[in-house]
């Protein structure tokens, strides 16, 4: 059982920064922020403006085999909060497909906790929900949590120098050879990603995450540390969401750089609504969704919401679409993730096919990168992001990673996908060299 007490704040900012440095004392921690302020239309299906979960009571961590499995039974037996994330690579769980390009951060491939202690903050109120409570252990962190100071400004690292995995002439070979797998009907379109990294470096996780975070203020930020590895995220979508028997998914699939130019910026983003290779890279997305979700869904209730609608984020115009289903009562909800992940728009259709090719021509283990971070509640809904714009961190290995990738399709140009990649590893950038 869950002690809830509900507390109205004076200062919603300022008592989520203080939450988060206060939190920085445990091992297990998971941070969920909508930047609710920045983006109501975006979070209009969101539940929370953000959460935090720390300390872990009970956990789970694990490799691919039988992931989805394991998860499930843990799920099941908990029927409480579990935060966690889904590594790309339980891929290998669902399908007959492997993972043996080169790994520099040795994440886990799944990991889960039931927290003691989860903060749900919406608009001006916090409901604290401690588990196996005692007394007046809210009120004495509250307090604690009012004296934590904000963690010194300053360089989120000494010195750090980012290597490309991929150069620019190698990405074009692969983009070609891409090409070729579309023209012989392979597939239609293909999610390929690089990575970027940096070896022998440390960065502070919280500083950099809160430099992240103001550069983007994306809809599903995070801030995630299991012992020495950190998640510091900065996604602009939604993987999948459960609301009672109703099922949310929105991919991405479509991007275009800001302008400081107001009338540049609107032109940017008309241009990005109309432009048909965009388009139908979204769509192709969409299709793949909607037969992913058909898998659980009640007979004829998966429909489109938005189809290639253009949102607005500090660094990049995006067209996301919405698409939603419903559900049997009694489906389990780890069984409706398995049957879609991982996300349509990291890999690409037909999905199986997309997955081995570009595991043949990508240079590194995506992990968590592209996977899902988010949580199951008591009642079985769920919320996940996909794991995009953000930086992974092993502190013991001191090694730093960011990926990012684009959709390839017949229509595409290999210069203008290098530089649609660059365009999405600007902030990450900055935040690093600066």
């Amino acid at each position: 059982m869950r002690t809830t007490q509900i507390h109205k704040l004076k200062d919603v900012n300022r008592f989520c920064k203080q939450l988060l440095n206060w939190a920085q004392q445990f091992d297990d921690v998971v941070w969920l922020d909508s930047n609710a302020n920045r983006n109501r239309d975006e979070q209009k299906y969101s539940s929370y403006d953000a959460i935090l979960a720390v300390d872990a009571f009970t956990s789970i961590k694990t490799d691919y085999h039988q992931g989805f499995e394991k998860l499930k039974e843990y799920q099941t037996y908990t029927k409480d909060w579990i935060f966690g994330y889904l590594g790309y690579d339980l891929k290998n769980d669902t399908e007959e497909l492997k993972s043996e390009n080169f790994d520099g951060l040795g994440f886990s491939d799944l990991w889960f906790f039931q927290p003691k202690k989860v903060f749900l903050i919406q608009d001006d109120h916090v409901e604290i929900q401690y588990l196996n409570f005692v007394s007046d252990e809210i009120n004495d962190d509250l307090f604690d949590i009012k004296q934590a100071n904000e963690t010194a400004r300053g360089k989120a690292f000494s010195e750090i120098k980012i290597k490309l995995r991929i150069h620019k002439d190698a990405y074009f070979e692969k983009v070609n050879a891409i090409l070729e797998h579309i023209y012989r009907g392979d597939i239609y379109e293909a999610n390929f990603c690089q990575e970027f990294y940096a070896e022998n470096t440390r960065i502070n996780p919280l500083e950099t995450y809160r430099k992240l975070n103001q550069i983007s203020k994306p809809p599903f930020a995070s801030f995630i540390k299991l012992d020495d590895k950190f998640i510091i995220g900065a996604s602009p979508e939604r993987f999948i969401k459960k609301e009672e028997t109703t099922i949310i998914s929105q991919p991405i699939k479509g991007t275009a750089k800001r302008s400081d130019i107001v009338e540049e910026d609107l032109q940017l983003k008309t241009d990005l609504a109309q432009d048909e290779k965009e388009r139908s890279e979204n769509i192709m997305i969409v299709d793949l969704v909607r037969n992913d979700l058909s898998k659980t869904a009640s007979k004829g209730s998966v429909s489109i919401e938005e189809l290639c609608k253009i949102y607005t984020f500090d660094q990049v115009h995006q067209m996301i679409s919405t698409v939603t289903s419903k559900v049997d009562e009694k489906t389990h909800p780890v069984d409706i993730i398995k049957s879609t992940f991982p996300m349509g728009s990291m890999t690409g259709a037909p999905k199986i096919s997309a997955m081995n090719i570009i595991e043949d021509l990508e240079e590194t283990k995506r992990g968590v990168y592209s996977g899902g971070v988010g949580y199951f509640s008591p009642s079985g809904n769920f919320d996940f992001n996909v794991v995009i714009r953000s930086i992974l961190y092993n502190a013991s290995k001191r090694y730093v990673s960011y990926s990012v990738g684009g959709a390839i399709t017949a229509k595409s140009d290999p210069l203008k996908e290098y530089e649609e990649c660059l365009v999405k590893a600007k902030a990450m950038r900055e935040v690093l060299e600066n």
